[in-house]
């Protein structure tokens, strides 16, 4: 053929810029990267210092290199230092950019370690948290490094591997896909590369039942199915959105359905277990709660970014959450919501955020105290009710604290806790649940302790503006006091108490109230309804962080810190005990002395039923531990034929709208009478038959499989 040469010079020409097109986009991928490495700006102040203390053997007299311990292993700080010094050298904003004094002072803190090989009783150390730092010191110093320190480096950073125990699905194999996707941009292996993003892509999928995402938009990194949202399950979001952003607008870009699905996550999932969209919510923490300094506020924006980067789905909620975690925007969007597969209830309003966290027979109360951490979360997963207005309410408490008097929970009063070794215990009710309709919620909780011979049903039903606590049926055959905790936060300015004799000023110390109407701390108003047996103390507590966290860097010097906490003594061995106290998150003494719970009406403390009215509101929010009648008004009774939670709204004395879930799981459909006629339900997931003038059967069907225990919701 006379023209084969040219059509082999088109085909060569249009070969070599494919490559190079694949090329380009690799580049464009580890330019992003490594800009996002230099964007931290170094503090040369700081690195001075590193550099003033290293010896010239390349280490730090500070830095305790024999102990490799899991509660040990405080090399960190020389990998931490490693990066902050070539992070100076490399800025050109730096004083010490190009420094010579500090690369021969990185080379022979790169040297100590390859000469020593650290590797840690901890496995997050050796697949995580040292092969990060080493890409990064690749990634920056790139070819300012010898081809030994390529070599050495290498051979660690491919500890960071599919094949390592820590690459399982869960909140770590992204991570370690992550750690290996820079090295092989790195080596340029755009092959390998390839295959690692697809890797991480097809990580964003649910797992119910399993490691990962849940159904729900809760995260469990462990198949002990322990809440782990908000820690793991944020280093999930966040290493995801990251490639996201670094992949964006290459050949490499992810698809749709993963993008929108971990969006979702991190706004419904991530963002609903967190204060006013920015404030820790003690209540989602587990053995983090005992790091010092592990409580931080969530202002960063870096994910959200990086997921407006990569996507346009959802684009306003973003926005508005990037403008809530800056400041510019007041507070999120009232909701209420129940991590079904986690048992978790949220809810936030204008001016307060509050949680429940519980657990049944489907998952553990709390997690393993690993690395000698969290050494006193026994009873934080026994109905905790944390409340959150400023975001300080218990930073820095940990160390002082009650940890048997724990807001919201039923506790025995012990001399002291059972071993670290006890806290996890799987759960031993069936009955633990929520239902919401998304703005509103009830909460129910048949409780039995795991570690204590105590039983108490406990619910919390929530309105707009306060939220009331119910508990009876508080039964235990054991010669100890049962309390139930109201409160425990750092004491913030005067306490009030108001009973039969009028207000006073506490001052400070430990006491019982009698006859007490109401407690006002922090702008938080407790109103009691009935005689109950209830204490305050408002005084300095003393503790340490080393007592609850056995860190070597855990702080061991005592503290003292005053603390207000607030309980309902049950007394001895209690039979049947019961309590009553409505909660006013934004209060002052002039509210609470103008009758603001009158408009509420407590229908029900008993062990079968729980249930309260809100008149202005015309709702009805109820707990049924078993089938049984609850007249609402005077003209309407709903009766149910099995357990469940229901909230009811009317319009007058007609019911609008009624939404079911089964905190048991095992229900198909929910069913209940009405004595009086209802009209044709606007959706086809209930049957309604009027049997007569003045009695109606409604069967409502429920979600099943990874569904169950999700509410539904039937208007008429």
């Amino acid at each position: 053929m006379k023209n084969l040469p040219l059509l082999i010079f088109f085909f060569t020409l249009i070969t070599f810029h494919g490559v190079c097109q694949t090329n380009v986009d690799e580049e464009v991928i580890r330019s992003r990267i490594v800009k996002i490495e230099l964007e931290n700006p170094a503090n040369t102040k700081s690195v001075k210092g590193i550099i003033s203390e290293l010896s010239n053997d390349g280490t730090w007299s500070s830095i305790d290199y024999k102990d490799v311990s899991r509660t040990g292993f405080r090399h960190g700080e020389h990998l931490n230092n490693m990066v902050e010094m070539a992070l100076a050298y490399k800025q050109p904003q730096s004083d010490l950019y190009g420094d010579t004094a500090l690369k021969a002072g990185l080379d022979k803190v790169l040297n100590y370690w390859f000469e020593n090989d650290f590797i840690s009783d901890n496995w997050w150390w050796n697949q995580i948290g040292t092969t990060k730092a080493f890409t990064s010191i690749l990634l920056l110093m790139d070819d300012e490094l010898t081809e030994r320190e390529v070599t050495e480096i290498s051979k660690i950073t491919s500890r960071a591997n599919l094949n390592a125990s820590g690459a399982r699905p869960s909140g770590d194999r992204i991570k370690i896909a992550g750690i290996l996707a820079k090295n092989l941009l790195f080596k340029r292996d755009f092959v390998e590369f390839a295959k690692i993003i697809d890797v991480i892509e097809k990580e964003i999928k649910f797992t119910t039942g399993s490691r990962g995402m849940q159904h729900d938009y809760s995260f469990h990194h462990r198949e002990d199915r322990v809440n782990n949202t908000t820690s793991y399950g944020k280093g999930y979001a966040d290493a995801f959105a990251e490639w996201a952003a670094y992949v964006s607008g290459t050949e490499y870009a992810f698809s749709a359905e993963p993008m929108q699905q971990l969006t979702d996550y991190y706004l419904d999932g991530i963002c609903k277990q967190i204060a006013f969209g920015k404030f820790t919510d003690y209540g989602v923490m587990n053995r983090g709660i005992s790091r010092a300094g592990g409580y931080g506020n969530y202002t960063t924006t870096k994910t959200l970014e990086n997921l407006l980067q990569a996507s346009i789905y959802r684009k306003s909620d973003l926005l508005e959450m990037i403008k809530l975690r800056k400041g510019e925007a007041a507070t999120p969007k009232p909701y209420a919501k129940f991590f079904w597969q986690t048992e978790h209830f949220t809810f936030q309003r204008p001016g307060f955020f509050t949680s429940v966290r519980m657990h049944s027979v489907r998952n553990q109360n709390m997690e393993v105290p690993y690395n000698g951490e969290g050494l006193t979360n026994h009873h934080r997963g026994d109905g905790t009710n944390y409340l959150t207005k400023s975001g300080n309410e218990y930073v820095g408490t940990p160390p002082v604290y009650d940890w048997q008097k724990i807001p919201g929970t039923t506790v025995l009063q012990k001399a002291v806790l059972p071993s670290d070794k006890e806290i996890q215990k799987r759960g031993l009710t069936e009955f633990v649940g929520a239902t919401t309709d998304g703005y509103y919620g009830t909460v129910g909780y048949d409780f039995k302790s795991p570690h204590d011979p105590l039983s108490a049903r406990k619910a919390w039903f929530f309105f707009d503006d306060k939220y009331v606590c119910l508990g009876a049926n508080i039964n235990s055959n054991a010669h100890l006091e049962a309390v139930t905790t109201l409160n425990q936060t750092n004491l913030n300015g005067r306490v009030i108490v108001k009973s039969s004799n009028g207000e006073r000023v506490l001052t400070e110390g430990q006491r019982e109230l009698l006859g007490t109407q109401w407690v006002l701390h922090d702008g938080i108003g407790y109103v009691f309804s009935s005689d109950q047996k209830i204490y305050l103390s408002n005084k300095p507590e003393l503790g340490s962080w080393f007592s609850i966290n056995r860190q070597t860097d855990s702080p061991k010097e005592m503290i003292t810190s005053s603390m207000f906490k607030l309980w309902i003594s049950h007394g001895n061995k209690p039979a049947d005990a019961t309590y009553e106290y409505v909660v006013i998150p934004n209060a002052d003494a002039d509210l609470l002395n103008r009758n603001t719970v009158d408009d509420l009406r407590i229908l029900s403390n008993t062990k079968e039923i729980q249930a309260v009215m809100h008149d202005d509101l015309q709702i009805c929010q109820a707990v049924f531990y078993t089938g049984g009648s609850l007249e609402i008004l005077n003209s309407v009774t709903l009766t149910s034929e099995t357990s469940g939670i229901v909230i009811v709204k009317f319009a007058g004395e007609n019911i609008k709208e009624i939404t079911i879930s089964d905190p048991t799981r095992k229900l198909s459909e929910f069913t209940f009478f009405v004595n009086k006629s209802l009209g044709k339900p606007r959706s086809n997931n209930a049957d309604v038959v009027n049997i007569s003038s003045n009695e109606t059967q409604v069967s409502v069907k429920l979600p099943q499989t990874v569904y169950a225990g999700k509410s539904v919701t039937v208007t008429f």
